[in-house]
Order: C-alpha cells, then structure tokens, then sequence
C-alpha cells in the first residue's frame, strides 16, 4: 500500500488548486509554488525499486522463516511424541523393575532364612557327631594310662588273692558212681 501511495505521489502531474468562482480569484491567490521543492522523477524511481526489493527480501525472508519455524514446530512436536513414548517406557520399566526388587528382596530374606535354619541344623548334626565319633573311634591309650589300668588289674588280683589265702580253703570231693562228679563243701 505504501508503495502505491508513492508510485502515485510521483506519477501525478503537478496539481491546480482551482476555485470554483471568479470572484475568489482576485482575493485568494494562489502563492508562488517553493523554488526549492519540486518532485524529483527519477529518485522517485530510485526509491521505489529499493523499496521493492526491500519487500522481496522481507517476502523472501518471511517466507524462509516461517518455513523453519513450521520445521522446527514439526521437530518438536515429533520429539514431544518421543518423550512420552520414552517416559511412558521407562515408567513401565521402573513399575516392572520395583516388582522384580521387590520379589527379589522377598526370595533373599526367604534363602536367607533356610540358610540360617540349615545352619543351625548342621550345627546340632555335627555336635551329635562329635559326641557319637567320642564313642564310637576307638583311641589309643598312652603309656601312662595303660600302666594305671594294669597296676590296678594287678592290685585287684593280689587283693583277691590275699583273700582267698585268708579264709577256709574249699573242700572237693569226687562222687563215685556218675559220668559227673559233684562239688560238696
């Protein structure tokens, strides 16, 4: 519209201001028209093309921008859709992953106890063997015990035969007339 009103601005032809009456032409006289103004034709031109080209760069750019910016809506709104694919994953990722924490947590504390139950189990088990292996495993006496246990035998069998020498004697005497013979006292 600017480009109009200029392009009609230098194309006219200098104006008459022309009153209707005669009357008026002796008292409203026109005055002398400005010796330093006047429409320059050919920088009228000179302007007008700068300006179009001016408007075609801007048109040129505007169409270019607006281009980009419609790309770069594009591209956001497409990584926009990614992101919530991404979260939507992630979100099932960590849902599945708490579960898995969770029962896994709940499988260690029950591994956990059974270990501690076979542990305890094993420990009785292996007292119960220390005390039947006590038993059982013949040891080989030291020198010093087998010589106390003899002199004691020995000690016992004096004992004993102190005793006999010391009371009556036992009296035998043989039966005639069976295959057996019998003791009598």
């Amino acid at each position: 519209r600017a480009l109009q009103v200029l392009r009609d601005y230098y194309a006219a032809a200098p104006a008459a201001f022309v009153q209707g009456e005669e009357k008026f032409t002796d008292f409203m006289q026109q005055p002398a028209a400005p010796e330093k103004h006047s429409k320059a034709l050919g920088a009228g031109q000179s302007i007008i093309g700068i300006l179009e080209v001016c408007e075609s760069d801007f048109a040129s750019n505007l169409a270019k921008e607006e281009s980009e910016e419609s790309d770069a809506q594009d591209e956001y709104e497409k990584m926009t859709q990614d992101n919530k694919v991404t979260k939507t994953t992630k979100d099932q990722d960590v849902q599945y992953k708490t579960q898995e924490s969770k029962s896994l947590d709940k499988t260690a504390s029950e591994i956990s106890s059974d270990r501690d139950t076979a542990n305890t189990e094993y420990a009785a088990v292996m007292d119960y063997f220390a005390k039947i292996k006590d038993r059982c495993i013949a040891k080989p006496e030291t020198y010093e015990t087998r010589k106390a246990r003899r002199e004691a035998e020995i000690q016992g069998l004096k004992e004993a035969l102190r005793t006999l020498e010391d009371e009556t004697a036992f009296v035998q005497r043989k039966r005639r007339g069976g295959l057996r013979g019998s003791i009598q006292a």
